[in-house]
């Protein structure tokens, strides 16, 4: 009876691959003690995807165990991450058509929240009579109006822009500190909950590879 032989297999919820035909080396991370075990299970083929499209394909962890016990019954598989994956398959061909795609989108999403937070802003300071109550200050404090902008008006100036600032964690290209930003935490989570949902839309319609 040959030696038993464990490997680790880890998993992240979504991997993208730029071939049709899918390995497992692509998508987890195969760690065992023995490297020529490890180039033969990483060398096992998951999936091939069927036309040269952008295509998402569920798969179990079980389906993965199952592939490697039946080409090799002497290794024993401990998965790691995630129990349920994504694999995303981008055609060389359409990766730069979803390059150019994605700085448009971003392009779009850039000028919408530039214009949008300023018409905010204006929107806000006329609500609240921002202008008004900095000359009532200018009059309990020193008993007459401003004849143009002074104190209040520029430190407001300049708090916006620096709180806009500090709140994103970046400015220009440059971060601030190490910590993501609260626009990266949202986009993070947004992500996850997408593969979440496409798992288990999935798994309802029988379209997740499972054993």
């Amino acid at each position: 009876m040959p030696q038993q032989v464990t490997v680790f297999l880890y998993f992240d919820q979504s991997r993208l691959v730029n071939k049709k035909r899918v390995v497992l080396s692509d998508v987890a991370s195969v760690y065992t003690t023995d490297p020529v075990v490890q180039q033969k299970v990483g060398a096992i083929e998951l999936y091939c995807f069927p036309k040269e499209k952008k295509e998402k394909k569920a798969f179990s962890v079980l389906k993965v165990i199952e592939l490697v016990g039946n080409s090799y019954p002497e290794v024993s598989v401990t998965p790691v991450g995630e129990s349920d994956f994504i694999v995303e398959y981008m055609p060389d061909g359409q990766a730069n058509k979803a390059k150019l795609f994605d700085w448009c989108k971003t392009a779009f999403v850039c000028l919408s929240v530039f214009f949008g937070a300023a018409f905010t802003i204006v929107t806000f300071n006329k609500d609240a009579s921002v202008e008004e109550i900095f000359s009532m200050i200018y009059r309990l404090t020193e008993g007459a109006e401003r004849g143009g902008p002074g104190e209040l008006e520029i430190a407001y100036s300049i708090g916006i822009p620096l709180g806009i600032i500090l709140f994103f964690n970046h400015f220009m290209r440059k971060k601030i500190d190490s910590d993501p930003t609260p626009l990266q935490v949202q986009m993070r989570q947004y992500e996850k909950d997408v593969n979440s949902t496409i798992i288990e839309n999935a798994s309802r319609e029988g379209r997740k590879e499972d054993v």
